[in-house]
């Protein structure tokens, strides 16, 4: 994927899974014979990769939660790059298709 529109909605791809890991104290995203330790912003964006939320409402969500403003290029470049790693994939919810 190339480029994210605001109203896509990523979800994370199988068999990928989001876990939080206590030992580390740290969200691990889970693939095949590997683990992805993550930073806590990263873990932020995918714990709301859900295919029902839209990179918009991801945006917003984050910029509330770190009292930020600006977020949307950083937010769209991690997403990107998760995209090409094969993390993530856009999903259009069946109410939003014609």
């Amino acid at each position: 994927m190339n480029a994210w529109e605001l109203t896509d909605c990523p979800r994370i791809r199988s068999p990928a899974r989001l876990k939080s890991d206590r030992v580390r104290q740290a969200d691990v995203l889970l693939l095949p014979e590997r683990v992805v330790l993550l930073n806590e912003t990263a873990g932020a964006i995918l714990s709301m990769c859900d295919g029902r939320t839209s990179v918009a409402e991801i945006i917003r969500a984050l910029e509330d939660r770190y009292r930020q403003t600006g977020l949307k290029e950083d937010v769209l470049e991690f997403l990107r790059t998760a995209a090409e790693k094969g993390w993530v994939e856009t999903w259009k919810p069946a109410s939003l298709t014609p």
